[in-house]
């Protein structure tokens, strides 16, 4: 008869602590913080929101008459402080009984944070903002916030796994499929997104109808236009690392770290989420096109037109399949061996 060994055999408490500790404090800096703003906007105040996204008022710099919100939304306020003191409460558990039946809560809570920070919307936000585009800092500085705590609570949960040391050895060759899709995911964003925006900042109407090629110049400068243009591709290399060695075992050139594993789920979540967040936005904005042409609102004529911004919507649900495969991939092939192996013998039974 075996004996299940207990979590705090699998991880001595005195070493589980000092690596849970210093993660658990940043989570609950996070959570205090968070909970502290809300607070202060629950009793009026108004410093830090914005009311962008549901207001007709055209005004991002000034949170678009956020000072006129007498009512605040529910998620926005108490919504958000039952939210943070769930996450407190896993926290100090975690602090409690280190590594004991927490690592699901800190990955889902790590999940959750980083899907409501939306990191689409930062890719092409932050630049634009960063290049002088009048921008709304108070959503911006409200997504940059979750995303961080979204990477608090995953370190977290990634504190609490085995530390182990990757061998030449460990490292697992992905199927010859993964990579092909990687490749994929790396050259959407390039041909779909690189190639028609810099024509576009170049003055090449390509796609588009001169007075939309107007109205960008008029818009965005320069330096806007090679933001927005280069950021997306560039993010895009990172999904090599899930075909990588790099992806699984960090280069010796990052001191501290080199040679150790890289997460898997540290890998899987953020990959996972961005691959959601593309698919969605772009199934999302196929839909919205398609019922304007239906209610007509927007005409066939002006989406033959503009062909290359409708083509723009593929290329995002496309993106997000690719990188959403290739993820999969990735998993599959990091499975651990006890799990391969008990699945191995299953398909043979």
């Amino acid at each position: 008869m075996s004996v299940k060994a207990e979590p705090s055999a699998r991880y001595p408490r005195s070493a589980a602590v000092s690596r849970v500790r210093p993660w658990a404090v940043a989570c609950v800096v996070f959570v205090v913080a968070e909970v502290t703003v809300r607070a202060y906007w629950i009793a009026g105040g108004r410093w830090g929101y914005t009311a962008c996204d549901r207001t007709d008022l055209v005004d991002p710099t000034g949170g678009c008459g956020a000072n006129r919100v007498e009512t605040l939304p529910f998620w926005a306020g108490w919504g958000a402080v039952g939210v943070a003191a769930a996450l407190a409460v896993l926290v100090l558990y975690t602090v409690r009984f280190p590594c004991r039946h927490v690592v699901a809560g800190s990955w889902v809570a790590a999940v959750l944070l980083l899907v409501l920070a939306f990191p689409l919307h930062l890719l092409f936000e932050i630049p634009a903002a960063l290049a002088g585009r009048p921008s709304d800092w108070r959503d911006l500085g409200t997504r940059l916030a979750l995303a961080a705590g979204g990477l608090l609570f995953a370190g977290l949960a990634n504190a609490c796994a085995p530390q182990r040391v990757v061998r030449a050895a460990d490292y697992r060759t992905v199927p010859r499929w993964t990579r092909r899709w990687a490749y994929t995911a790396v050259a959407l964003p390039v041909v779909g997104w690189a190639v028609p925006h810099g024509l576009w900042a170049l003055g090449v109407a390509f796609g588009i109808p001169q007075r939309q090629l107007d109205d960008i110049h008029r818009n965005l400068s320069t330096w806007t236009g090679a933001a927005v243009t280069l950021v997306p591709p560039l993010a895009g290399l990172l999904v090599l690392g899930l075909a990588q060695r790099w992806g699984q075992q960090i280069p010796r050139w990052v001191p501290g770290l080199r040679g150790r594993p890289v997460p898997r789920l540290l890998a899987v979540v953020p990959a996972g989420v961005v691959a959601l967040t593309l698919a969605t936005y772009g199934v999302l904005s196929i839909a919205v096109l398609v019922r304007q042409v239906l209610t007509g609102d927007t005409h066939w004529s002006e989406v033959r037109e503009g062909w290359a911004v409708t083509a723009t919507l593929l290329v995002f649900v496309g993106w997000g399949v690719a990188l959403g495969v290739t993820t999969a991939g990735y998993a599959i092939t990091t499975r651990p061996r006890q799990e391969q192996a008990t699945n191995a013998e299953l398909s043979r039974g």
